[in-house]
């Protein structure tokens, strides 16, 4: 009897452990070819850099799509919600539910204008800051205490034209820097899951 307890213990707190080891790595951003390469949209644009780097694809599941990441004993579950920006907070509850993900493994990666072009900035909390996305997470989550990956996209329009410079493309000048921000981005995330949040603030922080 006492043999079948300590079996027991054993495997629950191997179940919790499992999970500890479970990440989700979400990236914000709209379905659609006319969104597919704005500013807006960074977040889908990093994990779809991951995804080619290690040969993985992504699968239209509920609520989003989806792939998985093995890496260095931890397992990343990457989503793309495909709820469009202001319902982001439906997907990313779902699959936190269904993984059984804790909130401190959870990544969201957004797009910022209060930062300057290619500047990555990882905080553990703060505000929605105006950004639709952000604004629902924390009304699903009930919680701003998540983790938020904030790629700067600079802030270069005039008054009144925010929607139109987050929503646009690109400029060839910030294209040509994109890919080693990428990369940059990919070994943020790869740290997250490995060294922990405050070792990774202070590794890529306005790096």
């Amino acid at each position: 009897m006492i043999r079948f307890l300590k079996n027991l213990l054993i495997k629950s707190e191997s179940k919790d452990q499992d999970v500890m080891k479970k990440y989700l790595i979400v990236g914000l951003g709209n379905i659609g070819s006319e969104y597919e390469n704005t500013r807006h949209n960074i977040g889908f644009k990093v994990l779809d850099h991951l995804a080619k780097k290690k040969d993985l694809n992504f699968e239209s599941n509920k609520l989003g799509a989806i792939t998985h990441y093995k890496f260095k004993g931890r397992t990343l579950i990457l989503l793309k919600p495909n709820t469009y920006m202001n319902l982001s907070g439906k997907a990313v509850r779902y699959w936190m539910t269904k993984e059984k993900i804790p909130l401190e493994n959870l990544l969201i990666i957004t797009d910022d204008i209060n930062l300057k072009f290619g500047t990555i900035r990882l905080k553990t909390k703060g505000s929605d800051g105006g950004h639709n996305g952000l604004k629902d997470i924390q009304l699903q989550l009930g919680t701003q205490q998540y983790a938020r990956f904030r790629f700067g996209i600079g802030a270069d329009f005039a008054k009144g034209r925010q929607i139109e410079y987050v929503l646009g493309l690109w400029s060839p000048e910030e294209e040509s820097k994109l890919e080693e921000r990428m990369e940059r981005a990919m070994e943020l995330i790869n740290s997250f899951a490995t060294a922990g949040v405050q070792i990774t603030m202070n590794t890529f922080n306005n790096t």
